[in-house]
């Protein structure tokens, strides 16, 4: 049998170079015939390569298995190369030198045993074996580990909760390379590493660079972004996109987007999510969050045109299959949005939006208690999003748990500040308790002298005066309100109040510009319906006109009165949205 590497007749190369050629040159279905082969004939005869052959081919032979998504069988070919490559250590230490000079190029060629135990790490993360790819990377010396290996070192100790181990690694792959923006982004200021600090990593690259003066701006806008100063990040990109090289950045507008949406300026975010789509018509990031807030304007023709769109791009993200579940959702179909959320969170456990979407589901649903699951695991992903705690409260309202409710409300107007929002989140938990009308009565008050044009609050506001039967005051509320906008919601609950008043001209004018806003709006088609009915037996008296109107308004101000969560759920469309 031959002792020596097979060569071709009339070359120089050997069979094992010519594998590490097609590997190279990335023919990975035609490396993974012809390694495996060699392999079998290795195993028959094991003088046929030398040690560093046998290394080479298990690596060529498991990048192709990994190349074909084969990740338990790479892992095991690694690990054999791994071994053999051990052994080759031990005989290269024994032999020093074997005066074979063709061994020289040889070992100059051999892949890296760190990139080999990179591609375990990513095999293990593929097969969802966090805790084994950290050990194998973990494994390898700090001085050793290259700025790839740092970052997923640092991701996975992110996801593992470890948070200090974490930091240290993301700061190694800065100082590696400086300008690793994601390292900074969904690294160190995720994990609440001050902006300055972050700052002061990058201030000698950004000196000597020219045209990247705008670096320190975007990493405090980013800043603002995590401590969640929606106003603040808000102004700092608008400055950084208008004033800078950077205009039209898509990544720009959506995060502008995103902020705009989390401050619950829906109109505003619609826009900014348009202008991206239109500069990049690839673009998925973000397009579940667009794709919900046209749902819950009522557009689902749009948001199925959008589903089908992002389909063709890919279904390998989350982003088609909730903007699909979206459309679900607001069609009533609830068993399917569960399931495409289900399937969206298959894609990527991280997604904020896919959660709040099946934990909207569930609880619509009835299955309360596993709808609790999904909306804390989105408030651990998304803690400064308003719409994972409203979630979470609405399924605490929704079981009667009041108490838990007003404990967690409580939580989130400290932690997250006294804006609209917060103070409209608390008076919604204060109003589901007589003892506590005065103090939300209080706080929609300050919610809507902050922002008058804000919806949740002008709905919350609503309920209360129906409550108290001050049906003007609600009319000139809901008519401020809508002077700068326009909200099918709003327009809904106007008509109901006018009932109450008996302008039932300009009622049937407020239900017809609510269904326009939005055909789906079944409250709506039943105040008009039932307006309709009033109508039409003209001998009936005036008296008991009024008298049906007033319960018709009494049992339609604000449907969801009696249940919190349906109201949630049918007038405000509550998940994924502030």
């Amino acid at each position: 049998a031959p002792s020596r590497p097979l060569r071709p007749a009339g070359g120089s190369m050997s069979v094992v170079e010519h594998v590490r050629e097609m590997a190279a040159a990335g023919l990975h279905s035609n490396v993974r015939l012809l390694s495996g082969l060699l392999l079998t004939m290795s195993g028959n005869n094991p003088e046929l390569f030398s040690p560093s052959q046998k290394y080479q081919l298990l690596v060529y032979h498991a990048d192709s298995l990994f190349h074909d998504k084969e990740y338990r069988n790479a892992v095991s070919k690694y690990t054999m190369a791994l071994q053999q490559k051990k052994a080759l250590s031990k005989t290269s230490k024994v032999r020093p030198s074997t005066g074979n000079a063709a061994s020289t190029p040889q070992s100059q060629c051999l892949p890296s045993e760190i990139e080999v135990k990179y591609k375990m790490a990513e095999c293990y993360t593929m097969l969802k074996q966090d805790k084994d790819a950290i050990a194998i990377l973990d494994g390898i010396p700090s001085r050793q580990r290259t700025p790839k290996i740092n970052m997923m070192l640092a991701n996975l100790y992110k996801k593992a909760g470890q948070e200090r181990s974490s930091v240290t690694s993301y700061k190694e792959v800065l100082r590696q390379c400086p300008l690793a923006l994601d390292a900074i982004l969904a690294g160190l200021l995720s994990l609440s590493v001050k902006g300055a600090e972050v700052a002061s990593m990058t201030i000698n690259i950004i000196q000597s660079i020219p045209n990247l003066d705008w670096l320190s701006v975007w990493i405090k806008a980013y800043a603002f972004v995590h401590t969640g100063d929606n106003t603040r990040a808000i102004n700092t990109i608008c400055s950084l996109e208008k004033k800078s090289l950077l205009r039209d950045n898509v990544d720009l507008l959506g995060s502008l987007a995103d902020l705009y949406f989390r401050a619950g300026d829906n109109k505003n975010s619609i826009l900014k999510f348009e202008q991206a789509q239109m500069l990049d018509p690839y673009l998925i990031k973000g397009m579940d969050v667009y794709g919900y807030l046209l749902a819950r304007e009522g557009r689902l023709e749009d948001v199925e045109n959008l589903g089908c769109r992002l389909f063709n791009i890919s279904d390998q993200h989350a982003e088609p299959w909730v903007v699909s579940g979206c459309h679900s959702f607001y069609s009533k179909r609830y068993s399917r949005a569960l399931y495409l959320g289900a399937k969206a969170i298959q894609l990527n456990s991280n997604s904020v939006q896919a959660l709040l979407l099946k934990g909207a589901a569930l609880r619509n649903m009835g299955r309360v208690q596993e709808a609790i699951i999904h909306f804390r695991e989105a408030i651990r992903l998304a803690p400064c999003r308003l719409d994972c705690y409203e979630g979470l409260i609405e399924c605490y309202l929704a079981s009667n748990s009041i108490r838990e409710a007003m404990v967690m409300a409580n939580n989130v107007y400290k932690t997250l500040g006294a804006n609209a929002q917060t103070l409209t989140l608390l008076a919604t938990v204060c109003l589901e308790d007589p003892v506590t009308q005065e103090k939300a009565k209080t706080l929609l008050d300050k919610a809507l002298t902050q922002r008058p044009d804000y919806i949740k609050a002008v709905v919350k506001k609503a309920e209360l005066l129906s409550r108290e039967q001050k049906y003007e005051d609600g009319i000139a509320l809901l008519r401020n309100a809508l002077a700068n906008q326009s909200d099918c919601v709003l327009h809904r609950i106007l008509g109901d109040f006018l009932v109450a008043v008996n302008e039932y001209q300009e009622a049937m004018d407020q239900y017809s510009i609510a269904l326009s806003l939005d055909p789906n709006d079944q409250k709506s088609l039943e105040g008009l319906q039932k307006m309709e009915k009033e109508e039409s037996p003209t001998d009936a008296t005036q008296e008991e006109d009024v008298d049906d109107m007033e319960g018709s308004g009494e049992e339609g101000d604000l449907e969801g009165s009696d249940s919190e969560a349906a109201q949630w759920a049918d007038q405000e469309q509550w998940f994924g949205m502030q």
